[in-house]
């Protein structure tokens, strides 16, 4: 890349604005400018470096260089083999679904009159649950033979284990 048409243009740019000053002035932006002249290539070429790096960092097993041939840059694009490429960490792993509990599951059509579904609703969100999970768990329980639940007025009982099991209930009620 030539960067000889770049400074002219800038040495240009920089007389037009002085010959507003006078002859005087255009002289002095004159002898400024090719005074300016090595720093304006050394500018142009830390532009042009910092450039090539961040399209480096873009890509995923290339690399842009920037070298100088004679006065002028020359960019250089090198391929990397995934193993000299620069490492970059890898990203997240999404979250393990969870596990089910059987080897797999099924969709069935549970038809409900109005109120049941409505009472089952309304436990399930008493112990803040889906409507599903709620009847999976009761089902579960069912067949298990896990679990019995009671509710005598304003109380609510559950037996879990051996009692359940057995289907009997001893205590006080009051």
């Amino acid at each position: 890349m030539e960067l000889t048409p770049f400074v002219d243009r800038l040495r240009s740019d920089l007389s037009d604005a002085a010959a507003a000053g006078g002859a005087e002035a255009q002289s002095a932006a004159e002898r400024l400018a090719l005074a300016l002249d090595p720093a304006t290539r050394m500018m142009l070429l830390e532009a042009l470096s910092q450039a090539a790096a961040e399209i480096s960092g873009a890509l995923d097993h290339d690399a842009v260089d920037v070298r100088m041939s004679g006065r002028e840059p020359e960019f250089v694009v090198t391929h990397l083999e995934p193993e000299h490429a620069p490492t970059q960490p890898p990203p997240p792993a999404p979250p393990a679904p969870p596990e089910p509990e059987d080897d797999s599951q099924s969709r069935i059509t549970l038809r409900l009159p109005e109120s049941v579904k409505t009472r089952a609703e309304e436990a399930a969100n008493q112990i803040g649950q889906s409507l599903n999970a709620w009847l999976v768990d009761a089902v579960r329980d069912a067949l298990d033979g896990r679990r019995i639940a009671l509710e005598l007025g304003s109380s609510r009982m559950t037996l879990t284990g051996e009692g359940a099991r057995r289907k009997q209930i001893r205590g006080w009620v009051s």
